[in-house]
């Protein structure tokens, strides 16, 4: 897996540069650290085509057609919502294209993510995401659901909850082995 260490968010431009070309078609997943990054005003410069999923003069159902279009793209940025010391991807999702496009799709992804979200093991990145993540997006959602509130998990049946897919990253095989790119900043970033 291809990683990177960058001091400042300021940095993370000049490091995406390096993996980037004119003309890619580029998506990303909903995430706060990208917008803290510039990495969505970034794209949006005309020098790529980029799926803007946050365009808001689109409706909803092109919103979703971006999504599964993002399925296709050249390179696909995400965050995640923790990463263990031994380099899993720990990510909870609601819709759940952050997630698939992680896994499989886009011939690459680049996962940008702030040191604070580093966690020593999975236990530890469940509580984090259980705890910080998951509430912090029900809450930046507005969603009528227990964490939203309570700013913890409340093992909710809701339909509105945030956790509806749980994946673990822990692995790429070698034919695969550089398609998902890790960028950690020394700062701390996103939920």
């Amino acid at each position: 897996m291809y990683e990177c260490y960058v001091q400042t968010k300021e940095d993370v431009i000049k490091e995406v540069l390096k993996l980037l070309k004119d003309g890619d078609k580029v998506s990303c997943g909903g995430s706060m650290t990208l917008f803290e990054t510039g990495i969505v005003e970034y794209l949006r410069n005309g020098k790529y085509n980029y799926l803007d999923r946050y365009d808001k003069s689109i409706s909803p159902e092109k919103t979703n057609d971006l999504l599964r279009e993002a399925l296709l793209c050249d390179t696909y940025f995400t965050s995640s919502n923790a990463i263990t010391e031994n380099g899993e991807l720990l990510n909870i999702d609601r819709v759940g294209n952050r997630v698939a496009a992680m896994i499989f799709g886009p011939k690459s992804v680049i996962v940008i993510a702030g040191y604070n979200k580093i966690v020593p093991d999975i236990k530890t990145a469940y509580d984090r995401i259980k705890n910080i993540a998951a509430p912090a997006n029900a809450k930046r959602f507005e969603l009528d659901i227990p964490c939203a509130k309570t700013g913890k998990c409340m093992e909710c049946e809701s339909s509105s909850k945030v956790c509806s897919y749980t994946t673990v990253i822990g692995y790429q095989i070698p034919a695969k082995k550089d398609r998902i790119k890790v960028i950690i900043v020394g700062e701390e970033l996103g939920y």
